[in-house]
C-alpha cells in the first residue's frame, strides 16, 4: 500500500469513528463559522502528503496524539475552567468558591496554606505566622466540611494542590462526600500528589523519597478500586518552570518523574493499564507563544511513545497525556499590574491552542498578594472570552501543519529525549535528584535568564523598560492577622468534643500499618473520620518514616 493509500485509509477510518462519536457527544454547534461566515472545518490536513504525517502527527484522538487526545476537542466541550483559589479560613474560601461558580467557573481548585502542605496543625509552633497566608488552613475533617459546604461533590470536579499529605486531604474529601451521601465511585477530581518535584523545586516535602513513593502507589491502588474517576496524581512541570527551568527542562524533568512513578507502581505489583489512565499532568504556560504550544504537542507524543513502546501499555487511555495548565505566576510583575492581564491572555491562548483539558488563568495582582475578588473575576473572564468569542476552539489543533510549530515540536521532543537519556545514565529521576543534577540544571537556566533580564537583553515591559513614575498602588487582599488564634480556638473545641479513644485507636492502627506493607489509605481514612488532625496523622508517619532533610 502506498503512503497516499495508507493515509486515505486511516483518514476514512478516523472520520467514521469521529462521526460515531459526534452522534453520541454532539458538537457545540451544528456549523462553525468565522465572523465573515466562512465555514470552519473540524480538522485541517496537509495539501500535499507529508510522508511522515501518520507517524509524527496522526489524527486527533489517535496515537501518537500530537494533535490532541479527543477527535473533536473543544467543538464538543470546552476545557474545564478551574481557577486556583484558597486563602484564610475554610469559611472565606468557601465563599470565594461559590462566587467563582456563580461567575461561570466549571471546576474547583484548592490552594492550601503552607502548614497544611507540610502536615502541621495551625497551633503547631512551626505554623506561626503562616496560617491561611498562601492558601486555606485545613486542620481536620471539620475544616474540610466547612470548605465544601453547599457544593455537590457528585456534580463538581475538584483539584487539590497537595503533595506530601495528599492521602490525608483525599481521605477528608472522601469523608465529606460520604456525609453528603455521595459514594466515592462518583467523585471526580485530582490530587497533585507529585512529591519528586517538591524535592526538585518547591520544598514542601515531609518524608524521605521511599516512603513518599509508597504513599503515592498506595493511592494509585486504592483509587483504582474505590475512587475510579479520580486522577491519582498530577505530575507537575509547573513548579519546575516556576523555579527557573526552560520549556524543554519543564517537559523533560516532568517526564523523568513520570517514568519513576510508573516504575514504582509496577514494582508494587500494579497493572499498568489499571493505573495509567488516571495519571494526569500539570503544565506551566509562559510568554513564548509558539514554543509553549509546541511543548504541549511534543509532550503528548513523548508520553504516548513511552507508555506504548517502553512500558507496553495496551489501553489507548494509558497512552493519552491529559493535562491541566496554569499561566506562569513568575512572569507577572508587581509594576503596572494591569499588564499582567495581557500576559495571561497570551499564555492562556497558548494552552488552548496546545490542547489543554483544564486551565487556570492567574489574576493581575498575584505579584503583590492573593487575588482580590475583582482580579479573580477578570482572570476567569479572560478564559471565557477565549472560549466563547475568539473561535480558536472551533477547529482541532489549528496550528498543526505550521512549518514553525511542527519544527519546534520536533526540536523540543529531541531535546527532551537528550535529557531523559542523561537521567537514565544517572540511574533515574530519584537518583538524579539525590545527586543534585536536576536542581543544578534548573539553577543554571534561572541564573542565565535573570542575567538576560538585568542586562536588558530580555525586555520585561514595565520592569526593565517602559517604566512609569508615581505608579498608583492597587487595592490588595489582606488575610485576617488573627486567623491563627481563631484556628487554635477551633482546634481546642474539636479536641475537647471528639471521641479521644477512637482517635487514639485509629492512630495506633496507622502506626502499625506504616511499620508493615499494607495499603495505608483505609487506615488514614479511618483516622480522618474520627477527626484526627492533619498534624496528628503526619506526626505518626514522621515518627515511623523519618523526615527528609534536603
Amino acid at each position: 500500500m502506498s503512503k497516499e493509500e495508507e493515509f486515505q485509509k486511516l483518514y476514512e477510518e478516523w472520520r467514521r469513528k469521529t462521526e460515531e462519536l459526534i452522534a453520541k457527544f454532539p458538537e457545540r454547534k451544528e456549523e462553525f463559522l468565522t465572523s465573515s461566515g466562512i465555514p470552519v472545518e473540524l480538522l485541517y490536513l496537509p495539501d500535499q502528503l507529508d510522508q511522515d504525517y501518520v507517524e509524527r502527527l496522526g489524527f486527533p484522538g489517535q496515537y501518537p496524539f500530537t494533535r490532541g487526545i479527543h477527535p473533536t476537542m473543544y467543538r464538543a466541550r470546552q476545557w474545564t475552567m478551574r481557577q486556583y483559589a484558597g486563602f484564610g479560613s475554610a469559611e472565606e474560601t468557601n465563599k470565594r468558591f461559590h462566587y467563582l461558580l456563580q461567575q461561570g467557573q466549571t471546576g474547583l481548585s484548592v490552594a492550601f496554606d503552607l502548614p497544611t502542605q507540610i502536615g502541621y496543625d495551625s497551633d503547631d509552633p512551626m505554623a506561626r505566622g503562616e496560617v491561611g497566608k498562601v492558601g486555606v488552613a485545613i486542620d481536620s475533617l471539620e475544616d474540610m466540611e466547612t470548605l465544601l459546604a453547599g457544593i455537590p461533590l457528585d456534580k463538581v470536579s475538584t483539584s487539590m494542590t497537595i503533595n506530601a499529605p495528599a492521602s490525608i486531604l483525599l481521605a477528608m474529601y472522601i469523608a465529606v462526600a460520604e456525609k453528603q451521601g455521595v459514594p466515592s465511585q462518583k467523585l471526580s477530581g485530582t490530587i497533585q500528589n507529585d512529591i519528586l518535584k517538591e524535592y526538585i523545586a518547591r520544598g514542601t516535602y515531609i518524608f524521605p523519597p521511599q516512603p513518599s513513593m509508597r504513599l503515592i502507589t498506595d493511592i494509585f491502588a486504592y483509587c483504582a478500586e474505590h475512587v475510579p474517576k479520580w486522577n491519582t496524581i498530577s505530575i507537575s512541570g509547573y513548579h519546575i518552570r516556576e523555579a527557573g527551568a526552560t520549556a524543554v527542562q519543564e517537559l523533560a524533568f516532568m517526564m523523568a518523574n513520570a517514568i519513576s512513578y510508573v516504575e514504582a507502581a509496577l514494582e508494587a505489583g500494579l497493572d499498568i493499564d489499571q493505573f495509567a489512565p488516571r495519571l494526569a499532568f500539570f503544565f506551566n504556560a509562559h510568554n513564548h507563544f509558539f514554543e509553549e504550544i509546541a511543548k504541549f504537542r511534543a509532550g503528548r507524543r513523548i508520553w504516548a511513545k513511552l507508555m506504548k513502546e517502553r512500558f507496553g501499555a495496551k489501553k489507548e487511555k494509558s497512552w493519552q497525556l491529559r493535562f491541566h495548565t496554569q499561566t506562569g505566576g513568575s512572569t507577572l510583575t508587581a509594576q503596572q499590574p494591569d499588564n499582567n492581564i495581557v500576559r495571561v491572555t497570551i499564555q492562556a491562548l497558548s494552552a488552548v491552542l496546545g490542547g489543554t483539558q483544564s486551565l487556570h488563568t492567574n489574576s493581575r495582582d498575584e505579584a503583590l498578594a492573593l487575588p482580590t475578588e475583582e482580579s479573580a473575576r477578570i482572570a476567569l473572564r479572560t478564559q471565557q472570552i477565549i472560549a466563547y468569542e475568539s473561535g480558536v476552539g472551533d477547529t482541532v489543533d489549528p496550528l498543526g501543519g505550521s512549518y514553525y510549530v511542527e519544527a519546534l515540536t520536533d526540536k523540543i521532543e529531541e531535546e527532551v529525549y537528550r535529557y531523559l537519556e542523561k537521567i537514565e545514565q544517572l540511574g533515574g529521576a530519584v537518583k538524579a535528584i539525590e545527586q543534585g543534577y536536576v536542581q543544578r540544571e534548573i539553577h543554571k537556566a534561572a541564573y542565565e535568564a535573570q542575567q538576560r533580564v538585568e542586562s536588558g537583553e530580555d525586555i520585561i515591559v514595565g520592569l526593565n523598560k517602559f517604566q512609569i513614575d508615581d505608579e498608583p498602588q492597587p487595592e490588595i487582599l489582606r488575610v485576617d492577622p488573627k486567623l491563627g488564634e481563631k484556628q487554635k480556638e477551633k482546634l481546642n473545641r474539636l479536641r475537647a468534643n471528639r471521641n479521644a479513644a477512637k482517635v487514639e485507636q485509629t492512630l495506633t492502627r496507622l502506626r502499625e500499618g506504616a511499620r508493615g506493607t499494607e495499603n495505608l489509605m483505609p487506615l488514614i481514612l479511618d483516622a480522618v473520620r474520627a477527626y484526627a488532625t492533619i498534624g496528628e496523622i503526619c506526626n505518626v508517619l514522621r515518627q515511623e518514616f523519618g523526615e527528609y532533610q534536603g
